[in-house]
């Protein structure tokens, strides 16, 4: 039978099965958009031709990373919020209220490039100005599952003193639903259905129950999901508390939102067992391991929502606190904090954080029928790694594989040299093929510039712990 592609001689991991699936000596085929066939060499070679062939020694294909939470227009602000108490406030929005829509859309530009680079293929992007952020995706060529951020705060929230009730404007939430309908209309299902949509409710605490509400009910007749933070921190708490008597999971029980459409990300502050209650309503649960270690110095319960039988992923979040859109950073992160919250260096092994950054990630997000494993009619949404890297070396296959878990706790994704999506080469040799890396970069240099200038004034007045650290020479 006839391919358009085959790689072969390679170490393949499917991620098949209920571990990595791997193929020491592993081939697959592709035609078009999808895998043909996955298996041993000798197997792939005997049954496949194909005009080009990818000799795959000393090499790894595995599926493409998936970040299931990230807001690619805030890596405009990348290291401007991290080491310092409510950076939100203090660090984000005297930013943020100093920002116009390009520069925002350059800095979203650039953190999808990082992602392609570090192996990541599908992107969960949930920001402001996504029917302009959706347009980087369709030109670099990369899957996204893309939501506007709805929510009812004024622009200048960055004036609120913190602590204090969050104004909401019902006018504003209708302007930023409109812009989430307006992303569905237009883009989902576009580019060979590497664009989908969904809603995107910023969280519990920033709008009122009649659009939270009016959001599910657009979730459900367009059949799609909701992408949303939930009790991601101590101020969403405390706003749920003042406004509504309740905290943000147990809210959200009584007014039906927990179920399989939601997305509940973070879950930061939520109580063992309110991730427990999350888990068993059927709601995915997207874990972001280094941004909350970061910004907030906790690990949210992603092992007791495990352990519940729940459905979750990986997510990188933000650059501001997190400081990089990098899976294998996420990775990583994940399985050593939850080694040290439970004193247990056995529990989240390598294995369980590459699922979750691939097949368990699919799952989470609802494209499991497409990607996140290596299989036969499946999209080829794939990664080709470089194992000849002295972070990677030596290799070890027997009587233990040392594979993943270098993957895991050794790899920075400088090994990633080909990235592949829709069966299309998007990145070879480390290079992009389908946007100019460096002008995006100096576009988004000439941004921050910008941004900085006209903030100075704001950033001086949030009195923020990073500025104290900058005026007294740490910084």
């Amino acid at each position: 039978m006839k391919a358009d592609w085959i790689i072969s001689h390679a170490f393949v991991l499917t991620m098949e099965g209920k571990g990595v699936g791997m193929i020491e000596n592993g081939a697959i085929a592709v035609k078009g958009d999808t895998i043909l066939a996955v298996g041993p060499t000798e197997e792939i070679g005997k049954a496949y031709q194909a005009e080009r062939m990818i000799d795959g020694t000393g090499k790894l294909v595995m599926p493409g990373l998936i970040d299931a939470h990230m807001h690619t227009g805030l890596a405009i602000f990348r290291g401007m919020a991290q080491d310092m108490s409510h950076w939100m406030q203090k660090g984000l929005w005297p930013l943020m209220q100093n920002t116009k829509k390009h520069e925002a859309l350059a800095g979203s530009l650039m953190a999808i490039i990082e992602g392609v680079k570090a192996g990541t293929t599908t992107f969960c992007d949930y920001d402001h100005s996504m029917n302009e952020i959706v347009e980087h995706y369709v030109k670099v060529g990369v899957r996204a599952r893309v939501a506007e951020t709805v929510n009812e705060l004024p622009d200048d929230m960055g004036l609120v003193p913190v602590g204090e009730l969050y104004p909401l404007d019902p006018a504003i939430g209708q302007r930023k639903l409109s812009a989430n309908m307006q992303l569905y209309e237009k883009w989902h299902g576009q580019a060979n259905g590497r664009i989908t949509c969904l809603f995107g409710p910023q969280g519990p605490d920033m709008m009122r129950t009649e659009l939270m509400l009016e959001v599910k009910a657009l979730a459900e007749k367009y059949d799609t999901r909701i992408h949303m933070h939930v009790a991601q921190g101590d101020r969403e708490i405390d706003q749920m508390l003042k406004r509504y008597g309740k905290r943000s999971i147990p809210f959200l029980e009584e007014i039906g939102y927990l179920d399989s459409r939601l997305m509940a990300v973070h879950l930061t502050e939520a109580t063992k067992e309110e991730a427990q209650l999350v888990a068993k309503r059927g709601a995915s649960m997207i874990f972001c391991a280094g941004s909350i270690g970061i910004i907030d110095g906790l690990v949210p319960p992603i092992l007791d929502f495990l352990e519940a039988g729940g459905q979750a992923a990986l997510g990188s979040d933000q650059a501001p606190g997190n400081n990089c859109h990098n899976m294998f950073n996420e990775m990583k992160f994940a399985a050593i904090l939850n080694k040290v919250k439970r004193s247990d260096p056995t529990v989240f092994p390598a294995w369980l954080s590459l699922r979750l950054a691939t097949i368990e990630s699919a799952k989470a997000i609802g494209l499991e029928k497409e990607i996140g494993s290596l299989r036969a009619g499946k999209k080829a949404d794939m990664i080709i790694l470089t194992m000849q890297d002295p972070g990677l070396a030596p290799i070890y296959t027997n009587p233990v594989r040392n594979i993943v878990p270098n993957l895991v706790y050794a790899a920075r994704g400088h090994e990633v040299e080909t990235v592949i999506v829709d069966g299309r080469f998007i990145m070879e040799n480390r290079q992009l093929m389908t946007v100019d890396e460096k002008e995006a970069l100096k576009k988004a240099q000439e941004a921050a510039e910008e941004i900085s200038r006209r903030s100075q004034r704001d950033i001086a007045a949030s009195n923020s712990d990073i500025y104290h650290m900058m005026s007294e020479g740490y910084l």
